[in-house]
């Protein structure tokens, strides 16, 4: 598949993606897209996946472009931060403290939009309440995000604040039902992490 390098690869992550390519067939996605989808399946050997997740052409180039741009990338959770490479990221669960409401996690994105109200990336991997701050922030006209990925893992809210996420109207990566995780959120940015190394590779060679 096109979204591995085999030159700069681990050969365990070319014959994931060979293997993947086997199990099920992306080839109808767009090409940005294409390559968040099939991350996140070599990232959770889940290849439902492929079904599940709702993704935009249009809303993950822009993540790119504010990637390339240097835009703060802000993360939920710890784990999702560790997740993530080659781009620096924020997180602002450290700075609220215990019982803060409703949640922890919702404190903190209330933090993160007050400091970056317009053209941040924000990447829910672990809390819906997080997902839901955000959503309710944007039609409040509190914070404007060059993309959101939303994926939170849960029994409890997630499915209903990424069915949130979706009828905003935002730019947006997410999912439909309970799967999630910080792992899968990590792997949606980080494959458009890759995508603007591919295009300043495209570039130079163009």
């Amino acid at each position: 598949m096109s979204e591995v390098d085999p030159i700069e690869a681990h050969p365990i992550e070319v014959e994931s993606y060979r293997i993947l390519g086997e199990r099920v067939d992306l080839s109808s996605l767009p090409p940005v897209s294409r390559a968040v989808v099939a991350r996140v399946i070599h990232a959770s050997a889940d290849v439902e996946f492929a079904v599940s997740m709702v993704v935009d052409e249009g809303a993950t180039r822009a993540g790119v472009e504010a990637l390339r741009r240097g835009a703060p990338v802000v993360v939920d959770v710890e784990m999702v931060a560790a997740g993530i490479t080659g781009v620096p990221v924020c997180c602002y669960l450290g700075r609220v403290p215990a019982g803060a409401e409703p949640t922890r996690s919702a404190a903190a994105i209330r933090l993160a939009a007050a400091e970056h109200p317009r053209g941040a990336v924000f990447v829910i991997g672990c809390a819906p309440t997080a997902l839901t701050e955000l959503v309710e922030l944007a039609a409040a006209g509190q914070v404007e995000p060059a993309l959101v990925i939303g994926l939170p893992v849960g029994f409890v809210g997630a499915a209903e604040a990424k069915a949130a996420l979706r009828a905003s109207g935002l730019p947006a990566v997410s999912n439909v039902g309970e799967k999630g995780g910080s792992a899968v959120a990590a792997a949606a940015l980080n494959a458009l992490w890759r995508e603007t190394r591919s295009t300043h590779v495209r570039e130079a060679r163009g």
